[in-house]
């Protein structure tokens, strides 16, 4: 299908939006972007960008860009939470050389993404607060200050709490995992290299990594508990909640801890995929279609994935609908798998006494016999290239 000039509101200036807006426009869309925000801009947290993903910022001639500002990852390190002592070592430079993994600071991917969309003529509509959009074969956008916005084609590319996703699909409740997460940016006095560190503990585990030019470490931090947190990215706790609750962490994770001043506090809700990703002119995109829990790091990634992908299946397709439908085809099942997996993955950090101990000889020694393994555990996911030739 032709995209020149076709004329397409993207709701949502997230990471999965702005890559669509880019590739969209570059085929020549006139493409508009809704953001409620008064700014384009995130801060406080950071991300991993992993091949899969950085497969798609290199078709949109901004890895390179991206390499600038972000360290590129040299290993995972699983290490028991008492004194921080090595369980496992992926080491990613030895046995995945042909594969490039950044820790990436979220607003510098954002700001990235944003500048490109700027430069291709993208339209950025800040202040844009979207109440509801209609669905039909020219579906309009109604925004809270009166105005509407519609077009050929509605993107929801607006998270969580998508109003494009309420459009398509019927409401499901999402439920409780029985986990909350910290995050934190603190200060990389202890000399962090450029390595992901996992400290694992009973019902907890703690993931660090350094940002930027290595003097700041994004941590995040999950346990497990009855209560709930309110579902969200900015609820703001108190840093000492944090140090009670891992009070048994020892060596780097305990500084790391102690260096926490401004913490963000959130419940960890399962939302299931939805249903329906596409309608009469209509598509999800991102956390609206598939919102991940954080144990895989892939939110980010599945995002650019489906930018490259919904373009692509358009692109190719002989019409609208067909290539909505392509799209969807394309991506449902593989959300599904990586949904599922990043929802199985985290119990492993979290083993308690007596189960703990067992399972790390287990995982130091498979690391010593069989490391390529251990490191190629996930390719389905890492090897993954949406901008490679698709089957239909």
């Amino acid at each position: 299908m032709e995209l020149t000039d076709k004329k397409i509101t993207i709701v949502g200036a997230g990471i999965g939006g702005l890559a669509a807006a880019v590739a969209l426009r570059r085929k020549g869309a006139r493409v508009t972007v809704l953001e409620q925000a008064e700014a384009i801009s995130e801060v406080g947290a950071g991300l991993q960008i992993t091949p899969n993903g950085l497969a798609v910022l290199q078709a949109l001639d901004l890895a390179e860009d991206l390499a600038w500002t972000a360290p590129r990852a040299r290993a995972v390190v699983l290490r028991s939470h008492a004194k921080g002592d090595e369980v496992l070592r992926l080491d990613l430079e030895q046995y995945a050389a042909d594969l490039r993994y950044y820790f990436v600071h979220r607003s510098d991917l954002i700001g990235l993404l944003a500048d490109a969309a700027r430069q291709e003529g993208v339209k950025v509509r800040l202040l844009q607060k979207v109440e509801r959009v209609e669905p039909g074969p020219e579906p309009m956008v109604h925004l809270a200050n009166g105005a509407g916005c519609g077009g050929d084609l509605v993107i929801g590319a607006d998270g969580l709490h998508s109003r494009v996703r309420a459009a398509l699909n019927a409401p499901r409740q999402p439920f409780f995992t029985g986990q909350v997460a910290w995050r934190a940016i603190v200060p990389n006095h202890i000399g962090l290299t450029a390595e992901a560190q996992v400290f694992m503990g009973p019902g907890r585990h703690l993931v660090a990594y350094p940002l930027r030019d290595g003097s700041i470490v994004n941590l995040v931090a999950a346990q497990e508990r009855r209560g709930w947190a309110e579902e969200g990215w900015n609820f703001k706790d108190d840093p000492d909640n944090l140090r009670r609750a891992f009070a048994g962490f020892g060596g780097d994770a305990k500084d790391l801890l102690d260096a926490a001043e401004d913490v963000a506090l959130w419940g960890l809700f399962r939302h299931p995929v939805a249903e329906h990703w596409y309608g009469d002119s209509m598509a999800l995109l991102g956390d609206a279609a598939h919102p991940t829990l954080p144990f895989m790091a892939q939110g980010a990634n599945l995002a650019l994935e489906d930018a490259w992908t919904l373009c692509a299946a358009l692109e190719e397709a002989t019409d609208m609908q067909t290539g909505l439908a392509l799209y969807q085809n394309r991506r449902r099942a593989r959300a599904e798998k990586v949904v599922a997996a990043a929802t199985g993955n985290a119990w492993k950090y979290h083993l308690r006494p007596p189960l703990n101990w067992p399972v790390h000889r287990v995982l130091k020694l498979a690391g010593r016999l069989a490391p390529q393994m251990m490191v190629g555990q996930f390719d389905w996911i890492y090897r993954h290239d949406v901008t490679a030739p698709q089957p239909g």
